[in-house]
């Protein structure tokens, strides 16, 4: 597969899409990615940048789509969500349009930037909107086929891209995210991990080194958090015990929220461990790893919860065991 980062694919695609598609729109509140220079030159009538005006942009794309455009909303995920809340409540969301939204370097991409560029409870702020779609590709492959079906099926969509590249997670011509929205890409015994996006490769190194103490840890990728298929959820969390979440986010709201209230709405209640950003704005000066590993999102961390959750399951069960023994 190509080395091709995934928001310059997303970009590439809807650019060959555009050129073939005179209604689609592309409004960019940034700069910054090569890959838009020739959208801008080839494509100046389809391509709009709207500057350092997110709130504006969000309407601008409103009156588009309502002029019956397929729009794209394009910009750094920190200040296309949160600053334009509103906007995109009173306009995307409540009156269903299919408004696709890219927002690039989620979580801790802009590491370097300080947290006024970590989009870091964004999925939190969006998934309380009515009408919308949440992905969250974790390789080039998985960004291409969201970009696609932002125009095979335009609806509300909020698409989160990584800054960086990231190493293949699926074959190509694998659509099992697309359909089911949460994936078991490694299997496991018992308990596993579930992550998305960039955090997928720190959940492979853990399962890697897991192995070699004799703990088999699946490894789920949450590609979709909202719609959220509840028979999807009870399939594939049905042969673990214990779930450890992982999210580059806040855990309030994020990730691990929305699974745990599936698996309270779906009845199907496991043993969680959240690992997430608690309440804290980080103002270090260090890159990502360094940011991880204060947060406890790095990979020994990820180590440590699931030997944790192993002991307690094992403890449990012993304790369950001898109890089942002296009622006899």
């Amino acid at each position: 597969m190509s080395k091709e980062l995934p928001r310059d694919t997303v970009i590439n695609e809807l650019y060959e899409a555009a050129k073939k598609n005179k209604d689609i729109y592309f409004l960019c509140c940034d700069l910054g990615a090569l890959a838009l220079d020739r959208f801008r030159a080839d494509l100046p009538n389809q391509y709009i940048h709207t500057g350092i005006s997110e709130q504006n942009t969000i309407d601008l794309a409103a009156g588009l789509a309502m002029s019956g455009k397929t729009v794209y909303v394009y910009g750094m995920g920190c200040f296309i969500t949160t600053r334009c809340l509103e906007q995109i409540k009173v306009t995307f969301a409540a009156m269903n349009l299919p408004v696709t939204m890219i927002g690039v370097g989620v979580g801790y991409g802009y590491d370097d930037a300080g947290p006024t560029h970590y989009p870091i409870d964004d999925i939190t702020c969006m998934r309380s909107l009515g009408n919308i779609e949440i992905v969250t590709p974790a390789d080039r492959w998985s960004a291409l086929v969201a970009a696609r079906e932002s125009y095979t099926q335009p609806r509300f969509r909020y698409i989160r891209l990584d800054r960086v590249h990231l190493p293949d997670v699926y074959a190509e011509n694998d659509t099992r995210f697309q359909k089911d929205g949460i994936v078991e890409i490694e299997k496991g015994k018992d308990i596993c991990i579930v992550t998305n996006g960039f955090l997928i490769q720190k959940a492979k190194e853990a399962r890697r080194i897991l192995a070699d103490e004799g703990i088999q840890v699946g490894v789920i990728d949450a590609y979709r958090l909202k719609p959220l298929d509840h028979k999807t959820v009870v399939s594939v969390f049905a042969p673990y015990k214990s779930v450890v979440t992982a999210e580059e986010h806040f855990l309030s709201g994020g990730l691990g929220s929305t699974l745990l209230e599936a698996f309270a709405d779906t009845g199907a209640m496991k043993r969680v461990r959240r690992l997430g950003i608690n309440d804290v704005y980080r103002f270090e000066n260090g890159k990502r790893p360094l940011l991880q590993q204060l947060d406890g999102i790095d990979t020994p961390s990820l180590c440590n919860a699931v030997r944790q959750l192993t002991k307690e399951s094992h403890s449990s069960t012993s304790v369950s065991t001898h109890a089942t023994n002296f009622l006899r």
